[in-house]
């Protein structure tokens, strides 16, 4: 990586780790897809990992876990076996396939969070919907390395409060990403512990800390709305690279 590239990255996980400050969640898919521009999505996965790690830690802690553990275990488990097993659906396979499967999940996720539909309650069902979930998660997660497709509106749908979904968001991630650098590991023998992850993982706790400081400051809702408009964006634009 050159000093160009080194900066890129660093950018972008400054402004991943903002976002995540700011919301709680997204470090992934805004570092993912700003990193697709340029790269091939499995190496902006193997960068990610370690810097989503660290900073979805953080979130695991809280009073909730053994309640969360008895309700999500289905989904987890379910997302981490698809996620290490599914073969021939990898962002490993195919670069321009996998930025066409990355532009999709980021355009549909955008689409999902301007549209903010009404979501049943799906907490008396969450053991078997959480498995299927879990399974349409560890798909998308497997092809993009993208994993909040469907996991985050299933999570909304259980009518937590507050705290319980940003440790449910927080254990959750902290699945996928365990999952994701499994199956790296496995099919390409990927460094995920590089001198670029360690910036990588620098560069996000400089944007978490800068997003804490503006969160009091901006409104969730208008942040969140222009956030999706430009995942949209992103989408497309990795979308147009894998034609």
């Amino acid at each position: 990586m050159d000093e160009w590239q080194a900066l890129a990255v660093g950018v972008v996980f400054v402004l991943a780790g903002g976002v995540k400050g700011i919301t709680g969640m997204g470090l992934p898919t805004v570092a993912v897809s700003l990193l697709g521009l340029w790269m091939a999505p499995v190496q902006a996965a193997a960068l990610l990992i370690v810097p989503s790690l660290a900073t979805n830690l953080a979130q695991c802690r809280g009073s909730n876990g053994r309640r969360l553990v008895t309700m999500l275990w289905p989904a987890w488990l379910a997302l981490a076996v698809v996620t290490v097993w599914t073969p021939e659906l990898s962002i490993t396979a195919s670069s321009i396939s996998a930025h066409r499967l990355l532009g999709s999940a980021l355009v549909i996720y955008g689409l999902w969070g301007l549209w903010r539909p009404a979501l049943p309650n799906l907490s008396p069902q969450a053991a078997w919907v959480g498995a299927i979930v879990g399974v349409a998660t560890g798909f998308i997660t497997a092809a993009t390395a993208v994993f909040v497709i469907p996991l985050v509106p299933y999570l909304q749908a259980l009518r937590l409060d507050k705290d319980a979904m940003v440790q449910a968001l927080g254990l959750s991630f902290t699945v996928a990403t365990l999952a994701l650098a499994v199956r790296l590991q496995a099919s390409d023998g990927l460094a995920l512990l590089s001198a670029q992850a360690m910036l990588a993982l620098a560069a996000a706790f400089i944007g978490l800390w800068l997003g804490t400081i503006v969160r009091a400051s901006v409104s969730g809702l208008v942040f969140q709305r222009s956030l999706f408009i430009v995942f949209i964006g992103l989408g497309t634009a990795n979308l147009l690279r894998g034609l």
